[in-house]
């Protein structure tokens, strides 16, 4: 009986759940029309999977990204817990040992079948100590095994020191990074690629976003204008204003160089039919303003370029 109604609950539930979807409006709110449609997306290098500082631009904290090329396990994923080689009391040999004996004894026939159908309080004793042994010497060995360090492929000096999570001596190097100092020069660049940015996204100019943006964000970028396409809609940005901004952190590895920075801004920010331009989304005489964390990439000099978006919590 309780679960022919909680069944209908759960049909009924469905059936709200897809009337209040059908009533919804379709389409993308302007808020989130801007390039990037207010994902999170991109890579910052080995800092791709630990969270930029907060800033007073953005004092809440940075969403980890929904789309990145930078896999986890490819050194860059920072502090994140990795398996525990040691847990609870025992593990591996040890545990199935002991398991082993205590199962024995609770079933009545002693450690492995009862040496003989051992019985007496010292026979009960022995069994213990016997258990106990064999513990310690299979938590010795491994220990000495976990110990042992790996000549011909070992980590870093920065990996072994314990630094990215447990069991760091199994872990790939981090590459290394030192702190940057940013100049007034790299913030006018910043404000910069945030105008040219999304007025070329607006314009569909793939040719400009190549060089403003790299290769990772080109690709994202050009996934969404596709999208757009499809839907027969294009994204038009208009009169972009940065608001305030300010310095996350910055840092060098290798020949490159990373800034991310906090920027407010708006615009007028909708979306409008290809064919007639009619406004399908948003309002063109309101301005949409957001707050986001950019990080810009600097190869051997070369100009900065947009290497990732986040957006705050």
């Amino acid at each position: 009986m309780f679960s022919r109604k909680r069944s209908n609950a759960v049909v009924r539930g469905g059936l709200l759940a897809l009337a209040l979807l059908a009533a919804a409006p379709i389409g993308i709110h302007s808020a989130e029309a801007r390039a990037g449609g207010g994902f999170s997306f991109g890579s910052r290098g080995a800092r791709t999977y630990s969270m930029p500082p907060s800033t007073a631009t953005a004092p809440r904290a940075a969403q980890p990204f929904q789309r990145t090329e930078t896999p986890a396990s490819s050194g860059f994923a920072g502090n994140a817990a990795q398996p525990r080689r040691f847990g609870g009391f025992g593990t591996g040999l040890a545990a199935g040992l002991l398991g082993a004996g205590l199962f024995g004894m609770l079933g009545g026939g002693g450690f492995f079948g009862g040496l003989n159908g051992i019985g007496s309080l010292f026979g009960l004793l022995f069994q213990f100590a016997l258990i106990a042994g064999v513990v310690m010497l299979a938590m010795r060995w491994f220990r000495s095994r976990s110990a042992t360090p790996s000549m011909a492929s070992g980590p870093s000096m920065q990996a072994r020191s314990g630094f990215g999570g447990f069991g760091g001596g199994s872990q790939p190097a981090r590459p290394a990074t030192v702190p940057l100092a940013v100049q007034p020069q790299d913030f006018a660049a910043f404000e910069q690629a945030l105008i040219s940015i999304q007025t070329a996204f607006s314009r569909e100019d793939t040719n400009a976003l190549s060089r403003l943006t790299t290769p990772e964000i080109l690709r994202y970028f050009g996934a969404d204008l596709d999208a757009n396409r499809a839907r027969g809609v294009r994204n038009d940005i208009a009169d972009v204003k940065l608001l305030q901004g300010d310095l996350s952190e910055a840092w060098r590895e290798g020949g490159a160089d990373f800034a991310t920075v906090a920027m407010r801004f708006d615009a007028r920010d909708t979306m409008v039919d290809r064919t007639s331009g009619r406004v399908v989304d948003g309002n063109p005489n309101q301005r949409s303003e957001v707050a986001e964390l950019w990080t810009f990439r600097r190869d051997n000099g070369g100009p900065w370029l947009l290497s990732a978006v986040q957006q705050t919590a």
